[in-house]
């Protein structure tokens, strides 16, 4: 299963969730492969600490691959040439690097918008799941992912912007659906920093599991543990397993798993 996590708007937990719903998967065993796409390379140093900086600072990474499609070669390099372990078991990365800034254009201007997806086709072989974060913006990079993904989770941080915003999310992804990838189901929309005691968050979620969009249950609340693991680059299941925010990962992450015709997906 291939998922991207997408949201135009920037600090809405997009490295966060795909990170330790990424490391809950390899936790069960999954073999798993978390990509990042974002300059930034928040994921990048989530999983893989101070290594991101150091060992793997000069790793291909996404970076290298995508340099890799502009070159013609009758033997051109592996997709797995681009991937490094992660310290946790069954879970690998390809992580993001500075050079995706200015491959962007030269990507862009030779239509290698499906190279993603070919590569992870190939993939499918090796890894059980398969997670990609985005930029905080529809650019290439992000365009790639939905057109390589087959399940898009949208991360929502209760905020009104963030509300107005989501309408015009879900028309870009419908668009790549019509125009690019039939496939591709919007399994939900995540809720993060959620406090519940407060009513501006509950009223907004409220309207729209009323307007009938398909918000996921369990909602994960806003806790300092999160930023305990960021810094230490320990996903939750890592750091904290019986925390409340790693039981709200785990059910999340149950619910997006669960076999269908097994019990009603909550939305």
């Amino acid at each position: 299963m291939r998922r991207v996590v997408f949201n135009q708007k920037g600090g809405v937990g997009k490295s966060t969730i795909t990170c330790n719903l990424g490391a809950l998967a390899a936790h069960a065993g999954q073999r798993t492969l978390v990509i990042d796409l974002d300059p930034q390379g928040n994921t990048s140093r989530y999983l893989l600490g101070a290594t991101a900086e150091g060992e793997y600072a000069n790793a291909p990474g996404v970076a290298g691959f995508f340099e890799s499609t502009l070159k013609f070669s009758l033997r051109p390099p592996k997709t797995a040439d681009f991937i490094v372990p992660t310290p946790w078991e069954n879970l690998h990365a390809m992580p993001a690097g500075a050079a995706l800034e200015e491959l962007h254009g030269k990507l862009e201007s030779r239509y290698k918008i499906y190279k993603l997806r070919d590569a992870l086709h190939e993939l499918d072989e090796v890894y059980d799941q398969i997670w990609i974060d985005t930029p905080p913006a529809l650019n290439f990079y992000t365009r790639s992912a939905l057109i390589a993904a087959q399940g898009c989770l949208i991360p929502f941080d209760c905020d009104d912007f963030s509300r107005r915003a989501l309408y015009g999310l879900m028309e870009a992804v419908s668009e790549i659906q019509a125009d690019h990838n039939a496939e591709l189901v919007v399994e939900g929309i995540v809720v993060n920093q959620f406090q519940p005691r407060a009513s501006l968050p509950q009223r907004t979620v409220q309207e729209l599991v009323d307007e009938g969009l398909p918000v996921l249950q369990p909602y994960l609340s806003a806790s300092v543990k999160i930023k305990e693991s960021h810094e230490q680059a320990r996903p939750m299941i890592h750091l904290d397993p019986k925390h409340k925010v790693t039981l709200e990962f785990s059910a999340l992450y149950e619910t997006l798993t669960r076999p269908k015709g097994r019990g009603k997906r909550r939305g």
